[in-house]
């Protein structure tokens, strides 16, 4: 199926590297134009140089802030609308993750990653209502499976993740009235991303993984674009609130048995 979104505006908090600029640029290929945030300026260039040549005549900015400071998140998102137009989708995915025992995780470390993913999304979605087409946008909060399924290794991401749903569920209740739609996609094991990377970095551990999938495979940052040009069209017009996962069935049983070896293997 071919989506359409010429003339719309995208935003993109984190959408220079993995499953978020792999989200703008779908949203670029259908017509849209499209901003992307993210903490390096490097990153952002090559972001937006890889948006432009998405296709002829693509549109493309791009700003280096950090999630974390909500007047740099603000400005963006202004600057977006006054360049663009209102924002008509807005995806908050920046994040952050690292495999560590509770006991191993830092204070500052934990307080890192609930920063970044939570209160990131907080600065996010807090700042962009103002700049949101009013009814009629979408808003779509990339979360994970340890927003619902605790994991060893995890417990910095499962409280930040538990809190993105939330968020999302409760922007859902507020927002309906001003006819802005509000939902998050839970990413399962994703070929190639860092994330995936980091928690299995051998073929062995990847093997694993793949195997506790019902699917017997791993995802695609396309499947996790497609589920949010779905989510933006007209198509999902009355669905709000929702946390939608695309993991080919891990979450249904698999999860805690790939984990489970994840940790054998990285602690020795």
């Amino acid at each position: 199926m071919t989506f359409d979104f010429s003339g719309k505006t995208v935003f993109v908090a984190g959408g220079t590297s993995g499953i978020n600029l792999e989200i703008a640029l779908a949203f670029a290929e259908a017509g849209a134009r499209v901003a992307v945030l993210s903490r390096s300026q490097d990153k952002v260039d090559g972001a937006v140089a890889k948006l432009r040549a998405a296709r002829a005549g693509a549109e493309a900015i791009g700003f280096a802030a950090d999630v974390r400071e909500q007047p740099a998140v603000e400005a963006a998102l202004a600057k977006t609308k006054e360049t663009f137009g209102a924002i008509d989708v807005l995806v908050s995915g920046a994040a952050g993750n690292f495999p560590a025992p509770a006991v191993g995780i830092s204070p500052k470390g934990f307080r890192s990653v609930v920063e970044i993913d939570l209160l990131g999304t907080f600065h996010v979605l807090r700042s962009a209502l103002p700049h949101l087409v009013q009814p009629g946008a979408s808003v779509i909060n990339i979360s994970a499976p340890q927003a619902y399924i605790p994991m060893e290794m995890q417990m910095h991401v499962c409280a930040a993740k538990a809190g993105v749903d939330m968020v999302t569920r409760v922007a859902a209740l507020e927002w309906g009235a001003f006819g802005v739609r509000v939902n998050s996609v839970s990413p399962g094991p994703i070929a190639e991303t860092e994330g995936m990377n980091r928690l299995a970095p051998t073929e062995e551990l990847r093997a694993l993984v793949a195997d506790s999938v019902p699917l017997k495979r791993f995802g695609t940052t396309r499947d996790i674009a497609n589920c949010c040009l779905w989510l933006a069209s007209p198509l999902a017009s009355y669905v709000t609130g929702a946390v939608i996962p695309v993991d080919g069935g891990w979450a249904l049983g698999g999860a805690s048995v790939s984990v489970a070896g994840m940790k054998k293997a990285l602690m020795g």
